[in-house]
């Protein structure tokens, strides 16, 4: 079998094991583990997990922060096709155990630094049996034996990552080897210099491995048989080393991370010579912040425009589109990858011309096997013959460019986090003096989009932002806590009782050219 030809977590891991047994595969800090070590261990974990009496198509979660040991635990499990299902750590303890048990995991792996987490859950997650501290889950890697397992087929189950849900919950996507894999090979066919590699490349995962640009990064550097770099979160500083050090010649990053790089003390002396590509994505990137990108790192940029649901990216804006002096198509998404549909879709599901705006469907293998135990909310995103509709609003030009003009859905999006207001709105509800609230986004210099919400007082009384705020914050993650509140007789309704959220919005957006920051 040549590298061509894989579609497997375990057609990966073996495959490289065997090309490459001392090539790095993942590096944290100063603890590295090699292709061969990578095979041995997780071949260990896939062991330990049957005798666990866990087997093809049943959950685990990780709890933490990035680490290469959840991407060891995440390969091991994808290689026998148990799911994994990352939990964002920057979730309340509530948000934890709501996806714990919707996941239906008997065990929930925790990073370092989480030994506190079984007493926050205490009593919320009855089914899971057991919860091991990393330090528990090395020794049982330890001394577990080598497993006997079928490997899992193309099209079986390997990870779960949960979106912010239109109804207050989050939606477990599932996705599939196929779904990780399957564009690679006719990416690759494309020949495009972008997604060629060399083989002393490296990639870094700086991104939270709950979303696809955390762990889709991991899942990169695994499919080119090159090192993956691992922060435990983004800091300034751990960029900077991972690319002076730890030899990174790519990474993903949202441009408000970007921003945070250019304006650290730091950025102006480090040694950027290895680093060939920054893929930012999450939100467009504001033309003077590109300037000054690059100038300083010197390298190729590209904005990777996809969700959840498609595996991450399905849309390139490629090297040779980025104008440090600007041009019309920066304002794009870029063109679909190959081997990716796209279509505008009108009212009453007409497919619309060029330059009409309408909503974005998508097709190809990377879209996702479906939402976990929501059959009808997976049939209102996905057609029988393979489409989804992304809930993004926009247009294709004559050169097949796709521009995002606004959101069907009403998603908010502050610092590369996705926040629905419904399920910001269920946080505040209760509150002693709130009679009714709208969550909205507003521009944000620093963030793209912040959380705003708009209240209406219960009679007789008054509301102080900062009390909601607080509420708010006890009950969902900080980045979902609105940021101010605004405060007015009545919310604007249409005839039938809908609030008019883009009446609320429109003040705040005046003079922009389009409704996402």
């Amino acid at each position: 079998m040549t590298a061509d030809d894989l579609a497997t977590f375990d057609d990966f891991i073996c495959h490289w094991a065997r090309e490459r047994p001392d090539t790095v595969a993942l590096r944290e800090g100063d603890d590295v583990l090699t292709y061969a070590a990578l095979e041995a261990a997780s071949a260990r974990i896939c062991g330990g997990l049957a005798a666990l009496g866990l087997g093809k198509g049943d959950r685990v979660a990780w709890l933490g922060k990035n680490s290469a040991l959840y991407f060891t635990l995440f390969f091991a499990a994808a290689r026998m096709g148990v799911v994994m299902v990352p939990v964002g750590w920057r979730l309340a303890p509530p948000e934890w155990a709501y996806i714990i048990n919707d996941t239906g995991a008997q065990i929930v792996f925790l990073g370092d630094g989480f030994d506190d987490a079984p007493a926050a859950l205490a009593a919320q997650v009855p089914g899971v049996a057991r919860m091991m501290t990393a330090a528990e889950t090395r020794a049982w890697i330890a001394a577990s034996p080598r497993g006997n397992f079928v490997p899992a087929g193309r099209d079986d189950a390997v990870l779960q990552l949960y979106t912010s849900g239109t109804t207050g919950n989050p939606k477990g996507a599932v996705l599939s080897n196929w779904n990780l894999f399957g564009l690679r090979r006719v990416v690759a066919d494309a020949e495009l210099a972008y997604q060629q590699w060399d083989d002393d490349e490296a990639v870094l995962v700086a991104m939270p491995c709950a979303h696809i640009g955390g762990t889709g990064l991991g899942v990169m550097a695994l499919s080119a048989g090159l090192p993956g770099v691992v922060l435990p979160e983004f800091t300034p500083d751990g960029v900077f080393d991972a690319v002076e050090k730890g030899g990174v010649t790519r990474f993903f990053i949202v441009p408000a991370a970007l921003h945070m790089l250019l304006l650290h003390p730091r950025c102006a002396t480090v040694d950027y010579s290895r680093l060939k590509y920054v893929i930012y994505g999450a939100a467009p990137i504001p033309l003077e912040l590109l300037r000054q990108a690059v100038q300083m790192f010197g390298a190729q940029f590209m904005q990777a425009y996809g969700m959840t649901e498609t595996t991450g990216t399905i849309c390139m804006l490629p090297p040779e589109d980025h104008d440090p002096n600007g041009n019309p198509r920066m304002r794009s998404a870029g063109k679909p990858l190959p081997g990716v549909e796209l279509k505008i879709v009108g009212d009453g599901g007409a497919i619309l011309g060029t330059g009409e705006v309408g909503e974005v469907w998508t097709r190809s293998s990377n879209n996702m096997i479906g939402y976990w135990n929501l059959p009808d909310a997976t049939r209102r995103t996905m057609t029988d013959d393979g489409w989804i509709a992304t809930g993004d609003a926009g247009y294709l030009d004559a050169d097949g460019y796709l521009y995002i003009h606004d959101r069907v859905k009403d998603m908010i999006i502050t610092g590369g986090e996705n926040v629905y207001p419904a399920e910001v709105e269920s946080a505040i509800y209760g509150h002693p003096h709130v009679q009714e609230v709208a969550v909205i986004g507003v521009p944000d210099a620093k963030w793209g989009e912040a959380v705003k919400a708009v209240c209406v007082p219960k009679p007789g009384t008054s509301i102080d932002p900062d009390s909601v705020i607080g509420w708010a914050r006890e009950k969902v993650a900080g980045f979902k806590v609105p940021k101010s509140v605004d405060v007015i007789e009545a919310l604007p309704r249409n005839a039938s009782g809908k609030i008019l959220r883009r009446e609320l919005r429109a003040p705040y957006w005046e003079g922009m050219d389009r409704q996402v920051n």
